[in-house]
């Protein structure tokens, strides 16, 4: 069965009274047990029963069921949040006198987890060019608890060879972690491109349009003691579950996910080989076959390269003036939105960080991100092209 047919009719843990066609929302919090070991199974999770809604809920275990089947991992939990699922996903393999070993080319709320926030409580972070495999090596030790990494770094746009950074993690006793929210999991084989813990942000291509927030973190089993960590104490002692109605809503968007998903990124590869032609400005999007990434990106991503890409304008100010001159595509964060979103990074998402910290993680502040929609691809370029002449035309 493909799985854009599993992402339809994957069945529910249990059969519906009034045979709803889609899940149900599980607002309640708590549930009546017929018997003391039924009740007992539950909390101590020999069984899937839901026991509390702080940490179990059918709505939510059915959208975890549904992404386990479509990924093959051995569990998945559900997040409030990308973050929430990124912050759990570390704290399942780091302790005290660890290190994490990780590039500049994160997403900013990321960086200031891993260089800022667990530094507090003495996990070391170790950054490095993931693409020189030699300096990974160096890097990587007998204290190394992970390596981590973006599989399409935002907004960098990097592609590091993730089998080679699995192999090399793997041979030093540790995990490798990966967030692969810019093309979805769908789409990758993670398991046997050695991803021990997947990441991914739902809130972007699963929710549908930007419906709800999530994260989802998929364990596949292999690196020893992720599972238990995950259920048993980060999402039992931190909280962050995934709320119902997010779960119903993101059980929505997976049903169309691949439709959607298939569009945005033939909009994207449009968009990008249109706007490369312009010459005045520079393209960054893998689905060129002039980027260096290219190649390794469509072995690894299935022949897929996302619905994001980059601009880089001759100055700060001409991307300023491109921003305020767009009438179709929206001045907004988040990615895979139907509609087309533009921001300028450097200035917003990471705006609380210094220039020299910026400028070492190649946030350039001539660089534009797009997040291309579902929107005619015609009317998308008018946009953009009628924008970038306006920002680009001598003063």
């Amino acid at each position: 069965m493909q799985k854009s047919t599993q992402a339809i009719h994957t069945k529910y843990p249990r059969q519906d009274a009034y045979g709803a066609l889609a899940m149900p929302v599980y607002h309640c919090l708590a549930y009546e047990f017929p018997d003391h070991q039924t009740m007992i199974d539950s909390f101590t999770q020999v069984s899937d029963d839901p026991d509390y809604s702080r940490v179990t809920n059918p709505t939510v275990i059915h959208f975890e069921r549904i992404i386990r089947q479509l990924s093959g991992g051995a569990d998945v939990v559900a997040f409030t949040s990308g973050m929430a699922a990124i912050s759990a996903a570390v704290m399942a393999v780091v302790s005290a006198g660890k290190r994490i070993v990780t590039s500049r080319h994160l997403f900013g709320n990321t960086y200031l987890l891993l260089t800022r926030t667990l530094a507090r409580f003495g996990v070391e972070t170790v950054l490095v060019d993931l693409t020189d495999l030699d300096a990974v090596r160096d890097a990587v030790d007998d204290k190394t608890c992970c390596i981590y990494l973006e599989t399409v770094t935002n907004p960098q746009m990097e592609v590091a060879d993730i089998r080679a950074l699995a192999d090399i993690a793997h041979s030093a006793g540790a995990a490798l972690l990966a967030d692969t929210t810019m093309v979805p999991f769908i789409y990758t084989d993670s398991r046997a491109l050695g991803i021990d813990v997947e990441i991914l942000s739902s809130t972007k291509y699963l929710s549908g349009g930007a419906t709800s927030l999530g994260g989802i973190v998929i364990d596949y089993g292999t690196y020893p003691g992720v599972g238990e960590a995950l259920r048993k104490d980060i999402l039992m002692n931190l909280g962050g579950y995934m709320t119902p109605h997010a779960a119903y809503m993101q059980t929505l968007g997976l049903e169309t996910l691949a439709t959607r998903y298939e569009a945005q990124e033939a909009n994207a590869l449009n968009v990008a080989r249109v706007l490369d032609g312009r010459g005045d400005i520079e393209v960054c999007y893998p689905g060129l076959p002039s980027n260096p990434y290219h190649t390794l990106a469509r072995e690894q991503f299935g022949g897929r390269f996302g619905a994001m890409l980059t601009l880089t304008l001759p100055s700060k100010e001409a991307c300023f003036r491109f921003i305020d001159e767009l009438q179709l595509v929206r001045r907004a964060t988040n990615l895979f939105d139907n509609k087309t979103l533009a921001i300028h990074p450097a200035s917003t998402i990471f705006g609380t960080l210094d220039d020299a910290t910026r400028e070492a993680m190649d946030v350039s502040d001539r660089l534009i991100r797009l997040s291309i929609g579902l929107e005619a691809p015609e009317d998308i370029l008018a946009d953009l092209n009628r924008a970038l002449d306006k920002a680009l035309a001598p003063d």
